[in-house]
């Protein structure tokens, strides 16, 4: 069977490119979600798939976009989308995303991919410069960075390069079933993940306390804890420490906690899914204090860096870490390249064997918005929820759950007595979520339902965000 032409291609892709920008443009006039059935889809679809191909299938993708898949979208680019974390999505990424696809490269060697390996070692050893991070992050420096898919799959790589380091048989013997991995209750559940799909079981997990009056692991509760485990006869082998977490955005003590864990000959790693990326910005450095004694580092580009996902940044601070744990070299994927150790094969620097061109879609946004463009967006955002907490502040209906952190503000509704109420909470997110215009998520904290108001959607503007506080106390009064 005969695939497109290049002609045909043009046409249709001219004609869905219209249909994205079309859609960008008018997302604000759609409401962030509409309440879909369960087996709503399903039932909209043929129940067969199609033996024949389509008349027109401009038409038919068109048709479906249209009629099926927006109806029953949570519209994340959404000017009024502040829930979960942003998943910046930007138009230049998108092209960046086009072109990757085109050349359809498998970037699993470095022989199979040269571009696509050294534009992704280039984009990498930039962006750890501009971060702060330090040149023993880069590959000159001795370490260096990949695209992971999330920061998921980055925690779960520096587990797997953590167990090795501790144990070079590891790859042959597996693990004792006596390491421990020390986290916070607000670590986010990728970690814990990572911990079950190595194979250490949940037993393996050891949250650690908050250093009291915070959202924050407490570096004493920390040395106590890997103390009386090394005297048990345990192993630490990872702490992970966060930098903005999911719940609040609360910002792990890093230097304090990576002394604790280099006592014990314990992998550092950090996880700055969300907040890393505003170390771009000189004024935000402080978040990476301490960084320069960690093993791993991540931050995803696809949160808050104007980045469609997937692309998720690890930096190492061994180079050779993650292959030493991670490289299985069967004779059909030996080469010359390879051989010469001159090279990197980025395949063994993650669980997957292919990956695709990932750093051509961050080329195109760092070259199309530039850093300092890039840098503006996270201050807006930063100024956004200034504003919105100020509000809070300024109003007894409600208080700040937390002091905000960065973009991220949480809220709660109060009682006559000015406690928090839960139940008003969250009849509160529940009837914004209802209006369609804004999407707001929740968190617990100390055991009461919190609003989180995350702010970072490319689209968002201050009246956005007025528009949501407007919301907020029209809704609590009743109106």
């Amino acid at each position: 069977m005969a695939d497109l032409t290049p002609e045909e291609f043009r046409r249709l892709g001219h004609r869905l490119v219209d249909w994205v920008a079309d859609y960008r443009a008018g997302l604000g006039d759609l409401p962030v979600t509409a309440p879909p059935v369960p087996g709503q889809v399903r039932d909209a679809l043929p129940a067969a798939l199609p033996e024949d191909p389509a008349p027109d299938l401009g038409d038919a993708l068109v048709g479906l976009l249209d009629d099926v898949v927006v109806p029953a979208t949570l519209h994340w680019q959404h000017p009024g989308f502040f829930g979960y974390f942003p998943a910046n999505a930007s138009l230049a990424s998108l092209l960046g995303d086009i072109a990757s696809g085109g050349i359809g490269a498998q970037g699993m060697l470095w022989s199979t991919s040269p571009a696509g390996t050294e534009l992704e070692q280039v984009v990498l050893d930039g962006l750890a410069a501009a971060l702060g991070l330090g040149e023993e992050f880069t590959f000159a420096g001795g370490g260096g960075g990949s695209l992971q898919d999330s920061a998921s799959s980055g925690a779960l790589v520096a587990l797997l390069a953590a167990l090795h380091r501790l144990t070079p048989d590891w790859r042959a013997t597996g693990v004792s079933g006596r390491e421990r991995v020390y986290l916070s209750v607000d670590t986010h559940s990728s970690v814990a993940k990572a911990v079950r799909v190595a194979g250490l079981g949940e037993r393996a997990l050891r949250p650690v306390p908050f250093t009291p009056d915070t959202q924050t692991i407490d570096p004493a509760a920390l040395a106590e804890a890997m103390r009386v485990d090394v005297e048990a006869g345990l192993v630490p082998v990872m702490v992970c420490p966060t930098v903005g977490t999911t719940s609040t955005g609360a910002v792990d003590p890093v230097r304090a906690i990576a002394e604790v864990a280099v006592a014990h000959g314990a992998w550092v790693h950090v996880d700055a899914a969300w907040a890393g990326v505003a170390a771009l910005c000189p004024e935000h450095r402080d978040l990476l204090d301490g960084v320069e004694l960690v093993d791993s580092f991540c931050t995803d580009a696809h949160k808050w860096l104007m980045t469609a996902f997937d692309a998720s940044f690890l930096w190492v601070r061994d180079g050779d870490a993650l292959p030493a744990a991670l490289s299985i070299t069967p004779e059909y994927l030996r080469n010359a390249a390879t051989d010469s150790g001159q090279v990197v094969d980025y395949r063994d620097w993650q669980v997957p064997l292919g990956r695709r061109m990932r750093a051509l879609k961050l080329w195109s946004v760092i070259t199309g918005h530039g850093l300092s463009g890039l840098r503006d967006a996270i201050r807006e955002h930063v100024a956004l929820a200034g504003w919105l907490a100020d509000q809070v502040r300024d109003d007894a209906a409600f208080r700040l759950a937390t002091e905000p952190s960065l973009s991220l503000v949480c809220l709660q509704v109060t009682d006559a007595d000015g406690a928090p109420d839960d139940e008003a909470t969250r009849r509160l997110m529940a009837a914004v979520n209802a209006e369609g215009t804004s999407f707001l998520t929740h968190t617990v904290l100390d055991g009461r339902y919190v609003i989180r108001v995350a702010i970072g959607s490319v689209a968002t503007e201050r009246r956005h965000v007025e528009s949501l506080w407007a919301d907020l106390r029209r809704l609590r009064a009743g109106g």
